[in-house]
């Protein structure tokens, strides 16, 4: 049976006995009322009137006319209030007499026979009163007794409802909240069971049935998939680095915490808009997908946000996303991932550096020049006369002190470089010139070694935009450094050509090549090849790059191992 119809039956049952109940009690009070009532209305009332006619007629010696006059008003409402039997008998009698007696008013047999009148009348009403008031006792007693009946009938009803209503509803919920918990715990495989078909039967079928689904999904890859997304979201948000991910359409499809803050945005602002929409109010999305157009070899600045309360320093990464669909031998674009490397520290670190290296350099410079001065006076006659082994010791120290003043000068060209204190001097210049400076500036190493130094150059190439003598300067370091890698009685060719509206300047050599693994590295700062000569600071290379990108040109190196080297740059032409 339904839930719904034992409540319905319950309460209308209950409901229908407190009716029964009500009606009994009104039915009965109702009896008894007018049971009263009878008694009052038919017997007392004919008591009273016959007390008056007694008093009446005891009072006719002393006040005749009054005395008749209330005897014949009492005995007319007598004569309306006849209701006993025999009653009427007697009245009509004592009517009859007191006729005689308004004609013989000393007549005290007459009155004698009124009073036993009078008196048979009080005695059938004392009478009738007498069997009234049973009859109204009679039906107190059944009043009280089904009173009683119908009230016990609705207190056993009730107290059934009050014992087992509350438990045929609360013991079903709270076996289903127990399996609901079991669920909530992934325990899938929890069941309801409810026999009754009523309404928790329908509800434990549905439960039975959610519950199987939910099995079915926790089993299935769909579940795992959205696990390992949530747990792909979550180690998102609790990387340090700003990340941001895109579809193939620039839809914004998650950003993480550290992402949200620098973008002053909340999640809803973010998720799902286009970031080329969100671009034209945040300048940050705007910085974000700002294309970068240059060559792969062009240094991208770091992106100086604020952050943390102060001005942080991020590395902007571009990851490409793709997948090769099921089937297909192609890969397709996806959408982009953008990270944002937070270089605070690092670049924090970087200045302390360069501050230092810039201070270092500069105090650096001027004693060195001042042993250098000292040396040129020592190699003078004027100064003295020196033997062969203080010859050898003056051009030792002379060599070192020259390269230490080399060394001074690329550090403090670095650190220029690096604070942006650099000023470059961008003109048209003629690139013949700066071969014909660069070569001449080598001469004397070419010599030493007998390197034969060969110079090609196409005709009529135009002048490009450059600072002549950086430019120069980066020549001679890949002349330099070709000198120093090469063998005695090889050749270095120096080659100049137009290419795509660029001059391009190429330093070849025949030395031993750079390996692949440090092809990408030989521009970096203070590096050196494993297994090379450690003459210099690594820095000559780096500073070259700096020099060249200022210039919106490019650089690079192409080498084999075992065949040699070719350094190049490319500036662009007037």
């Amino acid at each position: 049976m339904k839930i719904k119809t034992k409540l319905n039956l319950g309460v209308g049952l209950l409901f229908l006995l407190i009716i029964i109940l009500s009606l009994v009690g009104a039915f009965y009070i109702f009896s008894i009322k007018k049971d009263t009532e009878n008694i009052l209305k038919a017997n007392y009332n004919t008591l009273e009137y016959s007390r008056n006619m007694l008093l009446s007629l005891d009072e006719m010696n002393a006040d005749e006319e009054k005395a008749i006059v209330v005897f014949e008003t009492n005995l007319i409402k007598q004569i309306a209030n006849i209701t006993e039997a025999g009653e009427d008998n007697a009245t009509y009698n004592l009517k009859k007499v007191f006729n005689f007696l308004k004609k013989n008013k000393a007549d005290e047999t007459l009155k004698s026979q009124i009073r036993q009148d009078i008196f048979e009348i009080m005695k059938l009403n004392m009478n009738a009163i007498k069997q009234k008031s049973d009859i109204a006792k009679h039906t107190a007693e059944a009043a009280n007794f089904w009173i009683a009946i119908t009230g016990t009938l609705c207190f056993l009803i009730a107290f059934n409802l009050l014992v087992n209503l509350p438990n045929n509803i609360a013991n079903p919920i709270k076996e289903l909240t127990a399996s609901i918990k079991e669920i909530a715990n992934k325990n899938y495989s929890q069941r309801v069971h409810f026999m009754n078909h009523n309404e928790f039967g329908d509800l434990a079928k549905s439960f039975n049935t959610m519950a199987e689904k939910l099995q079915e999904y926790n089993n299935s890859n769909l579940y795992k998939l959205s696990f390992e997304k949530k747990r792909l979201e979550t180690l998102i948000n609790n990387m340090h680095d700003p990340i941001v991910g895109l579809d193939n359409q620039g839809l914004i499809l998650f950003a993480n915490d550290e992402a949200l803050k620098i973008i002053g945005l909340k999640t809803e602002e973010v998720i799902g808009k286009l970031i080329a929409t969100l671009a034209l109010t945040n300048d940050l999305m705007k910085s974000l997908i700002v294309s970068d157009f240059q060559n792969e070899s062009r240094k991208v600045l770091p992106m100086k946000i604020f952050a943390d309360g102060k001005e942080s320093y991020f590395e902007k990464e571009i990851v490409n996303i793709t997948i090769k669909p099921t089937g297909e031998d192609q890969t397709i674009d996806i959408g982009n991932v953008i990270i944002l490397r937070n270089i605070t520290v690092f670049k924090e670190l970087d200045f302390a550096k360069t501050n230092f290296i810039a201070t270092v350099s500069h105090e650096l410079k001027t004693p060195i020049s001042s042993i250098k001065l000292s040396l040129q006076l020592l190699e003078k006659a004027e100064t003295g006369n020196i033997n062969e082994d203080q010859k050898q010791l003056i051009e030792s120290i002379k060599d070192d002190s020259q390269r230490l003043l080399k060394i001074t000068g690329e550090l403090l060209e670095l650190s220029q470089l690096e604070t942006g204190n650099i000023k470059l001097t961008i003109e048209k210049s003629n690139p013949y010139e700066i071969i014909s400076y660069a070569t001449e500036a080598v001469k004397v190493q070419v010599e030493l070694k007998q390197i034969d130094l060969i110079i090609e150059t196409e005709q009529n190439l135009p002048d490009i935009k450059a600072d002549s003598e950086k430019t120069a300067w980066v020549l001679v370091n890949f002349l330099t450094n070709a000198i120093t890698y090469s063998s005695e009685n090889s050749k270095i060719i120096v080659k100049l050509k137009n290419e795509n509206n660029q001059v391009v300047f190429q330093v070849i050599d025949t030395g031993k090549g750079i390996d692949n693994r440090y092809k990408t590295k030989v521009f970096d700062k203070y590096f050196q090849v494993p297994g090379s000569h450690k003459s210099g600071t690594g820095l000559g290379l780096a500073i070259s790059k700096e020099f060249i990108e200022a210039q919106n040109g490019t650089i690079g190196v192409e080498s084999e191992l075992g065949v040699g080297s070719t350094f190049y740059f490319k500036l662009t032409a007037v």
